[in-house]
């Protein structure tokens, strides 16, 4: 059963992420929430499945030349070098504030999309 599950969550955060959202802005709360997966594996799982389902999305979006490559190199630099310190400070942090941190992350995602919605009117 647990395999169903995880199944689940990967065709969910493979739709997300192929639509450029995150899928680990889904995959991570489920696999922790409902098969009590620990937090960094959860990260953990996100990450390897972020690599092969990028390189579709990254593959379509190219196709339907959705990318700018003159813009795009700075991002490129700066993901790379957080995410080299990103994933040093994961290795010592405890994976329950992880969660914390995760979870706050969240909230002002949801916040922030709550008042572009509201107060933002888009013409």
């Amino acid at each position: 059963m647990e395999f169903f599950w995880f199944a689940v969550f990967g065709l969910i955060g493979g739709v997300f992420g192929g639509m450029g959202m995150g899928g680990g802005t889904i995959i991570i709360p489920l696999l922790t929430i409902f098969l009590t997966v620990s937090q960094k594996l959860a990260q953990g799982y996100n990450l390897f499945s972020f690599l092969i389902m990028s390189v579709f999305a990254l593959y379509i979006h190219y196709k339907n030349k959705l990318i700018d490559f003159k813009s795009i190199i700075v991002v490129v630099i700066f993901g790379v070098i957080s995410c080299v310190g990103g994933a040093y400070l994961t290795k010592s942090v405890d994976s329950d504030i992880l969660r914390y941190i995760f979870a706050g992350f969240l909230v002002i995602l949801a916040l922030i999309e709550f008042y572009k919605v509201i107060f933002i009117k888009k013409t």
